[in-house]
C-alpha cells in the first residue's frame, strides 16, 4: 500500500518536474530521474531505475520541435514505479500496462496546461504595456500553476484512487488462463526501448556517418568481451588470494567491473575531440540540395 507521505512527495515532484523541464532544464523532468526519485521514495531504487531507464529509451527519439506536445513518459515512470513496488508487479509488465498508457493519456493534460497558461501570458503582455514589472513577475510565476497541475493532479488522483484498479489488473493477469497476456506484455516492454532507438536512428544522418555507427558498435562489442574476461580473471585472482580481507577482494573485483564503461567513455571523448577539431577546420558551405529525407540538421534544432 502506498503511504500518504509517499503520495505527497510524488505529487510534489510531479508538479516540480514539468516546471524544471520548461525553465531550469536540470534533467529532473526526465523519465530516468523520475524513476530514481520514485524508487527512492518507495524504497526500491533498483525497480525505479529499471522502469525509468526503459521509458527513457522509449522516448529517446521523440522530440518536441516548436510547440508540439509529446507523451509524458516522466509521469508514466512515476506511476509505473510506484505501483510496481506497492503491488508487487513485475517491472516489465508495469512498463507496458501502466507506464506507456499513462504517458499517452497525459498528452491531453499537457495540451490543457498549454492553453490555460495563455491567460497569464496575455496578462504579462498587458503588464508590459503599463511598465508594471511586479505584474510581469507575478503573472509569470502564476503561469507555472497550470503546468504543475497538469502533472501533479493526474498523478495524485491515480495514486489515491488507482490502487484498486491496478490490484484487480494484477490479480487477473496472474490467473493461469491469462498467463499468455503477461508473456505478451513482457515481450512488448522489452521491445519498446528498441523502438525508441529506431525512431532516433530515423532522424540521424546515418547515410553520411554509417562508419561511425559501425565503429561504435564494434568498439562497444569488443570492450564488452575484453573487460568481461578481465572481470572474470579479477574474480578468480581475488578468490585465490585467500589471505586478503574479504572487503579487499570485493574491491578488487569491482575495480575490474568498472573498466568497461571507463574504456567506452575514453573512446567517446576521443571521438568528440576529433569531431570538434574537424568542425573547426571545416569551411562553412551552402546547404546541399540532396538532404536526406527526414533528417534533422544542425540549423533546425
Amino acid at each position: 500500500m502506498i503511504q500518504w507521505w509517499q503520495i505527497l512527495l510524488l505529487t510534489l515532484y510531479s508538479a516540480y518536474q514539468i516546471c524544471d523541464e520548461l525553465t531550469i532544464v536540470s534533467s529532473a523532468g526526465s523519465p530516468i530521474f523520475a524513476g530514481f526519485i520514485t524508487g527512492l521514495v518507495m524504497g526500491d531504487l533498483k525497480t525505479g531505475l529499471l522502469i525509468g531507464s526503459a521509458l527513457q529509451l522509449v522516448v529517446l527519439g521523440v522530440g518536441t520541435f516548436g510547440g508540439a506536445s509529446r507523451i509524458d513518459a516522466t509521469s508514466g515512470a512515476v506511476l509505473a514505479t510506484a505501483f510496481s513496488v506497492a503491488k508487487g508487479i513485475d517491472p516489465e509488465i508495469a512498463i507496458s500496462t501502466i507506464g506507456v498508457p499513462v504517458a499517452g493519456l497525459l498528452v491531453y493534460t499537457d495540451i490543457l496546461g498549454r492553453f490555460t497558461t495563455t491567460y497569464f501570458a496575455h496578462r504579462v503582455d498587458a503588464a508590459i504595456e503599463r511598465f508594471d514589472y511586479k505584474g510581469i513577475e507575478r503573472n509569470y510565476l502564476l503561469g507555472a500553476i497550470p503546468w504543475a497541475a497538469s502533472r501533479a493532479l493526474p498523478v495524485f488522483l491515480a495514486l489515491v484512487f488507482g490502487g484498486g484498479l491496478v490490484e484487480a489488473l494484477v490479480t487477473t493477469i496472474e490467473l493461469p488462463q491469462y498467463k499468455w497476456i503477461a508473456a505478451g506484455l513482457t515481450l512488448a516492454a522489452r521491445m519498446l526501448p528498441g523502438l525508441g532507438f529506431a525512431i532516433l536512428l530515423h532522424y540521424l544522418p546515418l547515410k553520411r556517418n554509417l562508419h561511425y555507427l559501425a565503429a561504435g558498435f564494434g568498439i562497444t562489442a569488443m570492450l564488452t568481451v575484453l573487460y568481461g574476461n578481465v572481470s572474470a580473471l579479477g574474480g578468480a585472482v581475488a578468490g585465490i588470494v585467500g589471505t586478503l580481507p574479504e572487503d579487499a577482494g570485493i574491491a578488487f573485483v569491482n575495480n575490474f567491473k568498472g573498466l568497461s564503461m571507463i574504456g567506452i567513455a575514453i573512446i567517446g571523448i576521443l571521438l568528440a575531440v576529433l569531431h570538434y577539431n574537424n568542425a573547426r577546420r571545416t569551411v562553412v558551405a551552402p546547404v546541399e540540395s540532396n538532404v536526406e529525407s527526414g533528417e534533422i540538421e544542425d540549423d533546425e534544432i
